[in-house]
């Protein structure tokens, strides 16, 4: 699959390159999509929630009424969670929501996330820049002329570039990511997948093993 590389003002170069169909061309695996992205947002949550159950609950420990003769149901401490102001009967307990998934299922996700782009024709390469400073200017300039300023974009570089990405880090709806930190969540959460050329070898190599 041959795409055009395009420059910073969104220009066609005259050059293209190969992307790998072991990569950007298979047959999506819309489980494995699914499964790595839930562990993505599973491994955002805290899991910190907590509800005092009646073993922690203040109170008093003298049972409240005789044992019979009431004509009501026995009751035994204050603290009951069927009363007003004592403890919550299975209440949520701090956990983990973090689950295990193996390699070679996560990195069929990011290949079949990658091929629904593809398909999508939601792709972009985009030839290799660099800023003198950081310039939110700069970065916009760079959306306008791809045509993404409205949209949700994910730009992938081949190795941390502190100019580029502190150029893009107010902007909402973008965001700047090296290949080694590509996930499947964020680019199936990208409405436009923009590659930088020096991505493209790193990107096809940690997902071709």
């Amino acid at each position: 699959m041959k795409v055009a590389v395009l420059d910073s003002n969104g220009k066609d170069t005259g050059r293209k390159v190969e992307l790998s169909k072991d990569v950007f061309g298979i047959e999506p695996n819309n489980h494995a999509v699914y499964l790595d992205v839930k562990q993505y947002l599973a491994n955002q949550r805290q899991g910190t929630h907590k509800a005092k159950e009646r073993a922690e609950i203040t109170g008093s420990t003298r049972k409240i009424k005789k044992q019979k003769g009431t004509g009501t149901a026995r009751a035994g401490s204050i603290k009951s969670g069927i009363f007003k102001g004592g403890g919550r009967m299975f209440g949520p307990r701090p956990r983990s929501y973090s689950f295990k998934l193996n390699k070679t299922l996560k990195r069929l996700a990011r290949r079949s996330a990658l091929s629904i782009k593809a398909n999508d024709k939601a792709i972009v390469v985009l030839e290799d820049l660099n800023f003198e400073g950081p310039k939110t200017k700069n970065f916009t300039a760079v959306l306008k002329s791809l045509g993404l300023e409205n949209k949700k974009s994910l730009f992938v570089l081949g190795e941390l570039n502190n100019n580029v990405y502190l150029s893009s880090r107010n902007l909402k709806g973008t965001e700047v990511v090296t290949s080694s930190e590509l996930s499947t969540y964020k680019i199936m959460n990208a409405s436009s997948l923009v590659l930088f050329e020096g991505s493209l070898e790193g990107i096809e190599t940690n997902l071709s093993k």
